[in-house]
């Protein structure tokens, strides 16, 4: 194990610490998000509304001293509200470009479904790779850059579903859930306790150490045998039963990364299969286009993955 794998296991371990002040009873959610976040990927947030999905994008930014945006995605908002757009500077007599809420190093797209097709398009090449074109000029977006979006499960009226495309650009999806009975006394008694809506969170780690924390997974280890167990995950999805269409190469990628991000704050600089199978669902369930015949059954995207993962065989490795 390296010293910088055993470093960003400490630092991780004090992130989900400071973040759990503030959303309460959720660290496995929350390693979930800094596993994506490690792995320098976006994360969609889906499930009911008041279960703390947009608190946990601005604390995260808080924890990791990153600057922060948020967009509100309403009908009627355009896509240089979100990218930035040029305008005629009196003084200078000349087009100045103002920059976006994407300008930031974490962005929350909140209610992402709420905004047309050609507003939500707006992020793809941001998302992609890092940059946006505006009146022909392409202008780099500042690293880290991440992208953590919110949607209600419950409430589709005058909503605008994300189409395929735009789901892919995800590297992982995260539902939150309810807390539990004790964790959801804990968070009315810290409320109470404290005197103010607001948590005060600590800062962590600066943005210069959450690069290098994503660095450190960039060295970990991943043996030809799990490689080509996540091939053929990947590929199974596309075979399944009921999938119009399956995980594209990208999707494999996904798994690659949070696999290694997994294996990180495990202590460790090798994956294992069990890291692989820790990620798949959130990786992969996203990206599958399912048959009606199985959202009539509610067979859900997760569903088949997996399935897929008790199908595909599981390699037999030895660590380093």
């Amino acid at each position: 194990m390296t010293a910088d794998v055993t470093w960003t296991r400490d630092r991780t371990e004090a992130l989900v610490a400071e973040l759990g002040r503030a959303v309460v009873g959720k660290d496995a959610v929350l390693r979930r998000l800094i596993t994506g976040v490690l792995a320098d990927g976006h994360t969609l947030i889906e499930d009911v509304p008041g279960v703390a999905k947009t608190l946990m994008a601005r604390s995260l930014a808080t924890v990791t001293g990153t600057s922060f945006a948020r967009v509100q995605f309403t009908p009627d908002l355009l896509p240089g509200d979100v990218t930035g757009s040029s305008i005629f500077d009196q003084g200078r007599q000349e087009l100045v470009f103002r920059e976006g809420p994407l300008f930031a190093q974490v962005v929350l797209a909140d209610e992402i479904n709420r905004a047309p097709p050609k507003t939500q398009a707006a992020l793809l090449e941001a998302m992609q790779e890092r940059q946006v074109t505006v009146d022909g000029r392409t202008r780099a977006l500042p690293r880290p850059f991440l992208v953590i979006a919110t949607q209600n499960t419950i409430e589709f009226e005058g909503t605008y579903p994300l189409p395929e495309a735009q789901l892919d650009r995800f590297m992982l999806r995260v539902f939150v859930g309810y807390p539990d009975a004790d964790a959801e006394w804990e968070l009315l008694a810290r409320r109470a306790e404290r005197g103010t809506p607001e948590v005060a969170l600590a800062q962590v780690i600066d943005a210069e150490e959450l690069r290098r924390m994503q660095a450190a997974v960039e060295h970990v280890h991943v043996d030809a045998d799990i490689g080509r167990y996540i091939v053929a995950l990947v590929r199974a999805t596309r075979e399944a039963a009921g999938v119009r269409v399956g995980a594209s190469p990208r999707g494999g990628l996904a798994i690659l990364g949070l696999a290694r991000a997994t294996a990180v704050m495990d202590g460790r600089d090798f994956v294992v299969p069990d890291d692989v199978k820790a990620v798949a669902v959130p990786a992969l369930g996203h990206r599958l286009t399912l048959d009606p015949e199985l959202w009539v059954r509610e067979v859900s995207g997760d569903d088949v993955v997996r399935r897929v993962l008790d199908a595909v065989p599981t390699p037999a490795t030895v660590p380093r």
